[in-house]
C-alpha cells in the first residue's frame, strides 16, 4: 500500500488512506515497536463498511520524518497526542473513531480525554494509557518491574546504544515475550522493522522510555499539554478497551480498574489466545469494537 506524506505539526506524516472519502473517518494508530502493517487486517473490513480509514506512521518510525532538525525527538505522550490532532487538523477531519495500542492508544486516549468533541468512539487496547508521570518513581510489585527490563535498560547510556546498534533483533525479543503464542514469520517481522530505520526512531524511543520515568525533559513546546494529562483527565467519549489475554508485558490485570476512567458508555473485553500486538493478532474484535461505535 503506498503513502502519502502529509504536513502536521512538527512532522511530515506519512499515511495509508482506505475506503471512501465520504465515509467516517477511523485513524488507526501502532505502537512500539511496530509499524502501520499490524493494521492490514483491519482496514479492509473497515473500509468496505464504508469508514474512510486512516493510518499513520507515527514520529520516528518508517517514512515520517520531522520537519525542523531543532524540534526535540521527543517521544513523550504529550507529541503523541499533539501529532494526532495536528493531522486530523491537517486532513481536515472535524470528528474520528481513534483506536490505538501502546503508544497509538495512549494518542487516542489523550484526543479522546483532552477534545472530546473531536472524537466520535475510541478503542483503546490495555485500558486507559495516559501516563502518571508524577508517580512514575513509586515501585510497583517485582513481577511487573521486570516486565518493564527494557524501558530500564533503554535509560541508560548502554541501552540506548544497544538499541541503536541492533534494533531489529532487540525489538523482536520484545514481539517473542510480549506476544509469546503468536507465530511470527520472518518476512512479516521483515517487513516492519524497516520502519525502525527511521533515522529518529533510536533518540525517539529513548526520550519516550525516559521522559516517562522522570529521567530527561520534555519539548518545552508541550509542557502546557504535559501539565493538563498530569491531572489525568477522564475519558467522557464512548469507548471500548480491548486486552489480550497472553499481553507478556501489560497482562490483563492491568485494566481490570480502569472503567474509573471513563465516564461515557464502557465496555472492556479480554481477546483469548493473543498477545501485545493485538490488532495484529486478533484483527476480528478491532473491527467488531469499532463498528459498534457511533458513527
Amino acid at each position: 500500500m503506498a503513502h502519502i506524506m502529509i504536513t502536521a505539526g512538527a512532522l511530515d506524516v506519512a499515511v495509508e488512506l482506505h475506503g471512501p472519502e465520504s465515509g467516517t473517518p477511523v485513524v488507526l494508530l501502532h505502537g512500539f515497536p511496530d509499524d502501520v502493517r499490524t493494521y492490514d487486517s483491519v482496514v479492509g473490513p473497515l473500509a468496505a463498511a464504508g469508514l474512510r480509514v486512516v493510518v499513520p506512521y507515527l514520529r520516528g518510525y518508517g517514512p515520517t520524518r520531522y520537519r525542523d532538525p531543532a524540534t526535540p525527538r521527543s517521544g513523550q505522550q504529550a507529541a503523541l497526542g499533539a501529532d494526532l490532532l495536528a493531522l486530523m487538523d491537517a486532513l481536515g477531519i472535524h470528528r474520528a473513531l481513534l483506536a490505538g495500542y501502546d503508544w497509538g492508544g495512549r494518542a487516542a486516549c489523550i484526543v479522546s480525554a483532552l477534545w472530546p468533541e473531536r472524537v466520535v468512539g475510541l478503542v483503546s487496547a490495555t485500558g486507559y494509557n495516559i501516563q502518571d508521570i508524577a508517580r512514575s518513581t513509586e515501585p510497583a510489585a517485582p513481577e511487573r518491574e521486570l516486565r518493564y527490563w527494557y524501558q530500564w535498560y533503554l535509560n541508560t547510556e548502554r541501552g540506548a546504544a544497544g538499541l541503536a546498534a541492533n534494533r531489529a533483533a532487540f525489538c523482536r525479543l520484545l514481539w517473542r515475550m510480549w506476544s509469546p503464542t503468536y507465530a511470527l514469520a520472518d518476512a512479516e517481522y521483515a517487513a516492519t522493522a524497516a520502519s525502525f530505520d527511521n533515522p529518529d526512531f533510536v533518540a525517539t524511543v529513548v526520550q519516550s522510555y525516559r521522559h516517562r520515568h522522570r529521567a530527561a525533559a520534555g519539548d518545552p513546546a508541550l509542557q502546557g499539554l504535559e501539565d493538563r494529562l498530569a491531572q489525568r483527565p477522564a475519558i467522557s467519549v464512548p469507548s471500548v478497551v480491548l486486552h489480550g489475554a497472553e499481553d507478556g508485558v501489560d497482562p490483563p490485570a492491568n485494566s481490570e480498574g480502569c472503567a474509573r476512567w471513563f465516564s461515557g458508555p464502557f465496555h472492556r473485553a479480554v481477546v483469548p489466545g493473543a498477545g501485545h500486538f493485538l490488532p495484529r493478532e486478533a484483527p476480528q474484535p478491532w473491527v467488531e469494537a469499532l463498528l459498534s461505535l457511533p458513527r
